[in-house]
């Protein structure tokens, strides 16, 4: 189990996870869930027991940034 101390959830099981209408069925997709200090949280939908990767808002806002700016 991943902890979130410092978003005030004790676990990954208590975030709300989602993920795209688009994925398939197969469950080969990214889900996200937002954390409670704004950011966001990222996994592997075929492993959602695995890592977690956590991002803060001002990263998350960057990331965002320059995938619409085409930067990636």
């Amino acid at each position: 189990m991943n902890s979130l101390e410092s978003d005030k959830v004790s676990t990954v099981a208590d975030l709300s996870w989602y993920k795209s209408s688009y994925s398939t069925a197969q469950s080969n997709c990214v889900e996200a869930a937002r954390l409670p200090s704004g950011g966001m949280a990222l996994r592997d939908s075929k492993h959602p027991e695995d890592t977690v990767l956590h991002f803060t808002r001002d990263e998350w806002t960057a990331f965002r940034k320059a995938l619409c700016e085409g930067e990636l």
